[in-house]
């Protein structure tokens, strides 16, 4: 292996403990090295950006990806830029995205390429269906959700993609309606993102566990879901992690309505950072949208 391979692989290992492991915590240094680096390190880099609310140094790295990149990267950051701007409320705009990610990826031949974190063809296609679900739940098609994650099913989902697809099958009960069912898909997610080290995966199934115990409306699930989120919101403002922050806030303002409006100054506070950092599309859909609060 010559010194510049070893650096490569270095920096890409450094950049996988920050978008799906155990350091999601990382040097400016390391993100401006895979700014310059290969595809993959440079999908990698703009999967943080994302996680801590820099959408617009994130947009910058994936427009380059998606219109340059063989299949696998071209849906990668495809299925990334969807997931950003569903982060900032745009699901419609999301769900072009997921739609080309699917059809980037149908490109690539099938070669058997089996990636321990699901960045592979199977792992692209996985996530593509699953944002297709979300954008679809999120515009009132819970069928049409719960038909796409009947594909994921079939498809084999790594890790990742059984992580994310527990928080989905526990979004589409709560639309439905039936918080008990909710629970279960993310009370699996959470526990596979604790056994993997997955920090960021892990905030994320705290604070979808904690809102389907909170709908169930039962005291100690309530009193459960308060401590999920606490430890939720204090992981993700440890380290960073500004696409969660705020909605852990807002879980946190639900269930502590004596403490409600101090969680919702620092929602604000939060949000007016993001958007800050966010690229002028990503902030208009962010105005323009229902769920994120004004």
């Amino acid at each position: 292996m010559t010194a510049g391979e070893h650096i490569g692989r270095s920096l890409e290992e450094h950049l996988r403990r920050a978008a799906f492991g155990d350091r999601p915590s990382i040097e400016e240094r390391t993100l401006a090295a895979a700014a310059r680096a290969d595809p993959r390190s440079r999908w990698l880099a703009a999967v943080v950006l994302g996680a801590q609310g820099r959408y617009a140094a994130a947009a910058t790295l994936l427009g380059e990806l998606v219109l340059r990149n063989p299949p696998l990267v071209g849906a990668l950051a495809c299925a990334t830029f969807a997931a950003h701007r569903r982060q900032l409320g745009g699901h419609a705009a999301a769900l072009s995205l997921d739609g080309a990610a699917l059809l980037r990826i149908a490109e690539q031949e099938a070669t058997g390429e089996r990636d321990p974190d699901g960045v592979d063809p199977d792992g692209a296609r996985v996530d593509a269906l699953l944002g297709l679900a979300a954008d679809n739940l999120a515009l009132g098609r819970p069928g049409v959700a719960r038909r796409l994650l009947d594909l994921v099913d079939r498809t084999g989902p790594g890790w990742r993609g059984q992580i994310r697809a527990g928080w989905v099958r526990a979004e589409v009960e709560l639309i439905s309606g039936d918080a008990a069912a909710a629970v279960s898909p993310a009370e699996s997610a959470a526990r596979l993102a604790t056994a993997r080290s997955a920090v960021r995966h892990g905030v994320k199934s705290d604070l979808v566990l904690a809102a389907a115990l909170a709908a169930t409306g039962e005291p100690d699930a309530r009193e459960r879901a308060s401590a999920l989120v606490a430890h939720a919101g204090d992981t993700a403002e440890r380290h960073g992690l500004r696409s969660l922050t705020w909605p852990a806030g807002l879980i946190a303002a639900d269930l502590e309505p004596a403490n409600a409006d101090r969680h919702r100054a620092q929602v604000t506070d939060e949000l007016y950072a993001v958007l800050l950092a966010a690229d002028p599309a990503g902030r208009r859909l962010a105005r323009e949208s229902a769920w994120v609060p004004s």
